[in-house]
C-alpha cells in the first residue's frame, strides 16, 4: 500500500495538484464526503433489489434503464483503474454490483423490457 501512496504523491507533485491529504480543511472534509457518499449512493439501490426480492414481482421495473446503468458504469470503472483513483473505483464497482443485481431479479422475477 505504501508504494501506491508514494506513486500518487509524485503524480499529484508533478502535475501541480493539490497534495494528498490536502492542506486545505475544506479540501480534506470534500476528499472524505466524496469517499462517503461513493458508499452511501449505490447503497442506496438496495431497498429496490429488496422490494423486487420481497414481493417476488418487478412489473414496475425497467430492464432496459437498469441494464444500460450497469453497463455504463463500466467505462467509469475503467476510468478509475487509469487514473488509479479509489473512490471512482469503489463507488461504481459498488452501482454495477447493484445495477447488476437488480437486472438479474427482473429477468427472474419477469419485468418487461420497458
Amino acid at each position: 500500500m505504501r508504494g501506491f501512496y508514494h506513486i500518487h504523491l509524485r503524480k499529484r507533485k508533478a502535475e501541480r495538484l493539490e497534495p494528498f491529504p490536502a492542506r486545505s480543511l475544506w479540501f480534506r472534509l470534500l476528499d472524505r464526503l466524496v469517499l462517503v457518499v461513493g458508499i452511501i449512493g449505490p447503497l442506496i439501490t438496495i431497498p429496490q433489489i429488496l422490494k423486487i426480492y420481497v414481493a417476488q414481482d418487478a412489473s414496475g421495473i425497467s430492464l432496459v434503464s437498469w441494464g444500460m446503468w450497469a453497463l455504463l458504469d463500466i467505462p467509469w470503472i475503467l476510468y478509475g483503474i487509469a487514473h488509479r483513483e479509489p473512490p471512482i473505483i469503489i463507488t461504481y464497482c459498488l452501482y454495477c454490483v447493484l445495477n447488476t443485481v437488480v437486472v438479474v431479479e427482473a429477468l427472474i422475477y419477469g419485468a418487461g423490457l420497458s
